[in-house]
């Protein structure tokens, strides 16, 4: 097994390649502020062909190329996007990953008299939907079984346990109604010769909508309860709060999947205001994308419009 996999990874990288793929980020050193870069053009020089692909709101880009691309033989990427500077990357067709880091343009106070609006106390709010089971009454039916006891089975059926006497089966439904359940369902014989009978057929230790059960008499007339309690589920919108981490110009959250309604409340110049996102993902002071993960949670990621900083770093700190 070993060996195969060693072969099998030396023929991957001896091949001639048939794509490119990689992921753009900016330049920093410090890796926690290496944020992705979506939208970027990334323009594939090979030979006579261009290719050009754009980067997903993760970063990442792959370029499928018509023919395969000798081994070494040199190829041009060049990455584009309108907030930070080109880049030109000279290298030769492997097997790889190609990362790219952009520098980000300085932008200029869009008014430079004016002082940059502070943001202050970010937090992502968001609703998630549960669903909590009510107990909003219990149901109940008699039931009789009919018999006339004292004759042989006879080998007929049906017949009580130890086959000597001929029996009778009777049945009742219970139906908890639309939307409905049943929990802790029981039935007993409450009149008539109960020693002389039987409870059959019958699992009541399930939540249903539907309860069936059956009993068996090999006496004179008896009659069962069957009763239970009525669960309704009831959904309700439970709001829940993120703090999102700030690193200089931009915040990062997570939410879960079933997150809905999502928005950001901040301070703006001391003044609390709600802004819903909404599916564009738009605010007046950043820009916004997201990014989702293969277990459907989601990462957003806002960066400062010119114009804006965040005061302190106050909601990180409640995070913690």
């Amino acid at each position: 097994m070993l060996l195969a996999a060693i072969l099998l990874g030396v023929r991957f990288f001896t091949m001639n390649p048939d794509s490119f793929e990689g992921a753009v980020i900016t330049r920093d050193p410090d890796p926690i502020r290496q944020l992705p870069i979506g939208d970027a053009e990334i323009t594939l020089m090979a030979g006579p062909a261009t290719y050009s692909v754009r980067s997903d709101a993760s970063g990442y880009f792959i370029v499928h190329l018509q023919r395969r691309v000798r081994r070494g033989e040199p190829i041009t990427i060049r990455f584009q996007h309108p907030d930070y500077q080109s880049m030109e990357m000279h290298e030769t067709a492997e097997n790889k990953l190609y990362m790219a880091e952009l520098l980000s343009v300085p932008h200029a106070a869009p008014h430079p008299e004016r002082p940059d609006v502070n943001i202050a106390h970010v937090v992502a709010e968001y609703s998630v939907t549960t669903t909590n089971t009510v107990n909003i009454g219990s149901a109940w039916k008699t039931f009789t079984v009919p018999n006339t006891p004292n004759f042989p089975c006879g080998g007929a059926r049906p017949c009580s346990p130890d086959g000597r006497w001929r029996a009778t089966i009777g049945s009742a439904v219970l139906d908890a109604g639309q939307g409905n359940s049943f929990q802790n369902a029981r039935v007993s014989c409450i009149a008539g010769p109960c020693p002389f009978t039987r409870i059959v057929n019958t699992d009541l230790s399930h939540e249903t909508r539907t309860l069936h059960v059956s009993a068996l008499n090999w006496s004179t007339p008896t009659t069962f309860l069957l009763e239970a309690e009525v669960f309704k589920p009831l959904a309700n919108n439970v709001i829940r709060r993120s703090y999102p981490v700030i690193f200089e110009r931009a915040l990062t959250f997570t939410l879960p999947e079933p997150a809905e309604g999502v928005s950001i409340e901040a301070e703006v110049n001391g003044t609390l205001i709600v802004f819903p996102l909404g599916p564009t993902l738009y605010l007046s002071w950043a820009d916004c994308q997201v990014v989702v993960n293969k277990d459907q949670t989601r990462v957003y990621r806002c960066e400062l419009k010119p114009g804006y900083r965040f005061q302190t770093n106050l909601s990180a700190a409640a995070g913690n």
